[in-house]
Formats: C-alpha cells, structure tokens, sequence
C-alpha cells in the first residue's frame, strides 16, 4: 500500500518530474544555490547521476515531518550544526556507511559516532579586534573576553545564536558549568551593547567605534571583502584565532544527513562521498571561503593568507551534550538582556 501511494506522489512532485531516471539523488538544502551548484554540476559529470535541489533558508526540516514516509528526500544539507542535531533528534535521519572514503577523508570528530551527520566545512569562531586596537592579541583566549580590560568593548550577537550557543557548550565541556556561568557573567559585564544583528554587524560596529572587539565566523571576513559595501568594514579589523596556545579554536561546521526514507539511497551514499573528495572540497573553499574538512583540501587564497590554525579536537557530539545547558545559563545570567 505504501508503494502505491509513493509512486502516486512521486509521479506528482515537481522535485521528481520522472521515476524513469532512478540515477538521481534529492537535495534538500539549507546552503544557498550559488554555492552547492557548481559542486552538483561536477558531480553530474563524474557520475552521471542527476541532482534535484529544493533550496529553503527556513522550513525544510518542518516539510520533512510533513512528508513522512512519501517524503522524497534524500540528502538535507545543512549551514550549520545545529540543524543537523535537529534532524538527529527529530528522527528524520538514517545512518550512512562509514566507507572507507568518508573516514579517510572527514575526521571523527566531525562525524556522529552512530553515523546519523557528517561535517562538510569548519568555521572557525574567531575574535576580531578593530586595527585601532594597541592590545596584544597573539594568544588571546575566548577565556580573555571576561577580562575587565575588554570592560565596554565588545560587540557580540545574540547568545542564543547556534554559532554562540555552541561556543558557549564547548566552554562547559572544557571548564565546567560552574565556571562557564562566572565567564559569561564576565563577558556580558564587558559588552558595548546589547546583542544584537548578526556576525557582519558586529564588524560594522567596530569600524564605526561603537566597540573594537567581537566574535565572528572566520568566513565572513573574505564575504565581506568581496562586497564593496561592506569592505570598509572589513579593512578596520584584524581576524585571531583564539587558544592556539592550548586546546585550538572552536570550530562550527555545515553538514549533511541521509533522509530517514531516502528512496535513492545509494546514491545519495556517493553524493556524500563526492562531498568531501579534495574536488567537492575546494569548490566548497572558494566559493564560500570556508575551510575544507578533508586535511588533503586546499584553503583559497585569501583564506589561507590568513593563516594556519588549530582547532579544538574535542568531537562536536560531545560538545553537543552541553547545548541544553548552554541555552540555561545564557537565560540564567540574562546575557541577551
């Protein structure tokens, strides 16, 4: 009975205009069309399997649990880790096989130990400071941010943010619950303003005075040199990266799962293995200017002038335990307030 019904809907869906190509793999993507369709374009043409692509900024997981079991998804693509997580927990996903190219190539602490998500790309959760700035940032810790030196000069946003939330999770894992809530204290204590606007804003601010320190994901550093509205801005600040001198940097990532009901399974198995080859990888690098998850993988240029980094080693699921208690002390010390 459930064929029929799927085949009825199949033959309905504008995603899948036909079920004679069975060599096809369904996208549902978080990641914008600019970046992800040169990367399916070559896969095409390494495969010969044809790529159909639903892209939405918002709302792809709620048409997921829509769908169920007709859903004709198979890969979802996420920006971010958090999603990912989402998905996990909601059921929706299925474990991919641990081949020997997907481990090769993407480290395990960027894959679920059960399989569930992998990591595609790593964004780093760096610190800018304004070029006006005379401190000496060469070790500077995300610990240091709490220091009253930074008293009324850091801009951040919201620490709901999955970006911060996840920052804020790896702290409990490292220091403790105790500790991380002194720390965000410290940090709110020091903030310029409420927070407020997203990773580019904060840089705006900086050029404008409003503060000379923030948090921002490494990448839009190079998005904002690229637009001449924005360059301004970018040519104010300097780009750290925090704790290299102990644990490494704290690293967010975008990702992707096989859908629970995938029908072309085997192929969405080789969509992800194409995904993280040193091909899908440094289209992902220059594109996007994020840095490849694969170590084989070439940074772009402007990225890699950047300079080289470590990051923290902890696995991204064990910093996932933390987030629920992340979420109760950014409310518990009213950071956003």
């Amino acid at each position: 009975m459930r064929s029929i019904f799927l085949t009825a809907f199949l033959a309905c869906s504008t995603l899948l205009p036909s079920l004679a190509n069975a060599e096809q793999v369904n996208i549902y993507s978080f990641r914008q069309p600019f970046l992800i369709e040169p990367i399916l374009a070559e896969f095409t043409n390494k495969t010969g399997i044809e790529t159909k692509v639903i892209f939405a900024k918002n709302g792809l997981i709620q048409r997921i649990k829509r769908e169920g079991e007709l859903s004709p998804a198979d890969i979802v693509l996420t920006s971010n880790f958090s999603k990912l997580l989402e998905l996990k927990d909601a059921g929706l996903s299925q474990p991919f096989t641990a081949s020997n190219t997907l481990t090769t190539n993407i480290a395990p602490q960027y894959r679920d130990s059960k399989n569930h998500w992998l990591a595609l790309t790593q964004r780093v959760r760096n610190i800018y400071s304004s070029k006006r700035n005379t401190d000496d940032f060469t070790n500077i810790r995300y610990e240091d941010l709490a220091d009253e030196r930074f008293k009324g000069r850091i801009c951040t946003r919201s620490g709901k943010h999955p970006y911060n939330l996840g920052l804020v999770a790896s702290m409990i894992a490292h220091h403790g619950e105790v500790e991380t809530e002194t720390w965000l204290k410290g940090v709110k204590a020091n903030l310029a303003r409420k927070p407020q606007g997203n990773d580019r804003s904060q840089v705006k601010a900086i050029k404008e005075g409003l503060c000379d320190v923030s948090l921002g994901n490494s990448y839009y550093l190079g998005k904002m040199l690229q637009d001449p509205n924005q360059v301004e801005w970018a040519n104010a600040v300097n780009l750290h990266f925090p704790n290299q001198q102990d644990r490494g940097s704290h690293i967010n990532v975008s990702g992707a799962i096989i859908a629970k009901y995938a029908p072309h399974k085997q192929s969405a198995q080789q969509l992800l293995e194409f995904l993280s080859s040193d091909t899908a990888q440094n289209l992902y690098a220059e594109l996007n200017m994020e840095y490849p998850i694969s170590d084989t993988a070439k940074t772009s240029d402007l990225v890699a002038s950047w300079g080289q980094f470590k990051a923290d080693k902890l696995p991204l699921e064990k910093i996932a335990e933390y987030r629920k208690q992340a979420l109760k002390l950014i409310d518990k010390v009213h950071f956003d307030l």
